[in-house]
């Protein structure tokens, strides 16, 4: 997940692992997504500006199961879109318990569905400016994300970066592949996001040419970011630190470099831009997934109360008001169970039913419409 996603998962994925040699997910989640990337380009470039993923299902098995398969996906998309959100509001509280250390369980878990509350409440109102607010968000997360890696540099430790336990690299080992299978679902999540131009085929020139391009690339740059802050927070922080629960470093791991490196109050500014980042995340996140069961209940492939709008204010009443409840609800699972189970759960749904259905229907296609 793009905004909150590298500054929660890298003392998951080291504790996947079991040391620095965690940096094997985040290489196997980009040669996954570029995969599963190629399949969106392909699907996306032949039916430029359709829908995303229900259309393609519906036009691959439209003979066959009818409105089915395109119904099952919108069902697993009121899942998964509203539990990846509810990630960021768990990362919201984790960074803010480095603002005030105090914070006990029930105060966290108040203050993380008075953010999802605050959310719906200002989309509620109908919103103007997302434009604007998506670009803040991504400037603050690229500042954020920067600062931590320019400061991991300052005091940048070889010898705890690439020092690994003994067996790291041992595949015969089952411990090795568990722990790769559990990383690999941390690697897909830190992904999530660049299948957002296929969406938009019909406002790309040449999309056959563009979107693949674009997919490719913006994984491969991804990639990029997360190994520099992943080698670097390694190189400042000793990787048994964040598999402690009990230590900062296991949920605020980017305040902990800042205050090794740059001090407290640096730590204090840059966990300000991790908390409004995250904020942001959500509410554009909620903001454009309640619209998914509003165009599909448009076209009759979901319930038809999900295509009323607000009388006044023009949006999915409905669709926000359900994604809000399940957001919140997957943040009280995030907090009472882990948040590698949060994202594992989410990830199991997306590719169960969105993209091996979506290679399924990527083969059909091919033959019906060569």
């Amino acid at each position: 997940m793009c905004g909150i996603g590298p500054f929660v998962t890298i003392p998951l994925m080291v504790a996947a692992f079991g040391g620095p040699q965690a940096i094997i997910g985040f290489v196997a989640g980009a040669l996954l997504a570029l995969a599963d990337g190629l399949i969106w380009a392909e699907l996306g470039a032949s039916m430029p500006g359709s829908g995303g993923s229900y259309v393609y299902l519906r036009q691959a098995f439209q003979y066959r199961t009818g409105r089915l398969m395109p119904f099952l996906f919108v069902w697993t998309a009121m899942l998964f879109i509203p539990l990846i959100m509810s990630t960021g509001v768990v990362g919201f509280v984790q960074y803010l318990g480095y603002l005030a250390p105090d914070m006990g369980k029930t105060t966290g878990d108040l203050i993380g569905l008075a953010v999802v509350a605050l959310v719906v409440l200002l989309l509620w109102r109908g919103i103007e400016h997302i434009a604007r607010i998506t670009a803040v968000m991504w400037a603050v997360m690229i500042t954020s994300v920067l600062l931590v890696i320019i400061a991991a540099a300052t005091d940048f430790s070889p010898h705890l970066a690439f020092t690994y336990p003994a067996h790291a690299f041992e595949l015969t080992s089952s411990h090795f592949w568990i722990g790769f299978a559990a990383g690999l679902t941390i690697g897909i999540y830190d992904y999530l996001g660049y299948n957002t131009t296929a969406y938009m085929g019909a406002e790309i020139k040449d999309p056959g040419r563009t979107l693949p391009r674009s997919i490719v690339f913006s994984i491969l740059g991804i990639m990029a970011i997360y190994l520099l802050l992943q080698i670097g927070t390694l190189g400042v922080i000793d990787w048994n630190r964040m598999t402690d629960p009990t230590d900062i470093a296991s949920t605020s791991v980017a305040s902990a470099v800042l205050e090794k490196t740059w001090g407290k109050g640096a730590a204090d500014t840059v966990t300000v831009l991790i908390l409004i980042t995250a904020f942001a995340s959500v509410f554009t996140g909620l903001l454009g997934g309640s619209r998914v069961p509003y165009d599909a209940a448009r076209e009759r492939v979901f319930f038809p109360p999900y295509a009323k709008l607000h009388p006044k204010h023009r949006f999915p009443m409905l669709g926000l008001a359900t994604m809000g409840v399940i957001t919140a609800i997957g943040f009280l699972i995030g907090r009472h169970t882990d948040l590698a189970t949060l994202i594992q759960l989410l990830t199991t749904v997306m590719v169960i039913v969105q993209a091996l259905a979506q290679i399924v229907a990527l083969s059909v296609l091919r033959k019906r419409q060569p």
